[in-house]
């Protein structure tokens, strides 16, 4: 089984983290383990926050500004078009930016938003 692991930065790992468990996300960690907190999206995927200095070690270069531009779009799959809109809305309620309606693209439908440091993610649904 390939596993995948996520890893993002962040200014503050208890925020990051409540903001990703108010979108179901899970961890049996209780707290960080240095400046790092590991969260469940599903069995085959976790998500790695970082404290932005310690992912600047780790990478030896200066973090991307979200306010300025994009490296990367995360994209998961909802098992319907309600989740979607269900895990967006959870996620703006929870202090991320909702970013508009959901689009259709064919058999596709995706909705986006940006967590608490300005990361881009799409839950999408696949119909068929």
């Amino acid at each position: 089984m390939t596993m995948t692991f996520i890893n993002l930065p962040v200014r503050d790992l208890t925020t990051a983290t409540e903001f990703y468990r108010a979108i179901g996300f899970t961890s049996d960690q209780t707290e960080p383990e240095g400046d790092s907190m590991v969260l469940t999206v599903s069995d085959t995927t976790r998500l790695v926050l970082h404290l932005r200095s310690g992912f600047e070690a780790y990478t030896g270069i200066a973090t991307t500004d979200t306010a300025t531009s994009r490296e990367v779009i995360v994209g998961l799959s909802a098992s319907s078009r309600g989740q979607v809109d269900e895990l967006v809305d959870q996620a703006a309620v929870a202090g991320g930016e909702a970013l508009g309606p959901g689009t259709v693209n064919g058999s596709m439908y995706m909705r986006g938003f940006r967590d608490l440091d300005g990361h881009q993610w799409s839950f999408i649904h696949m119909a068929g």
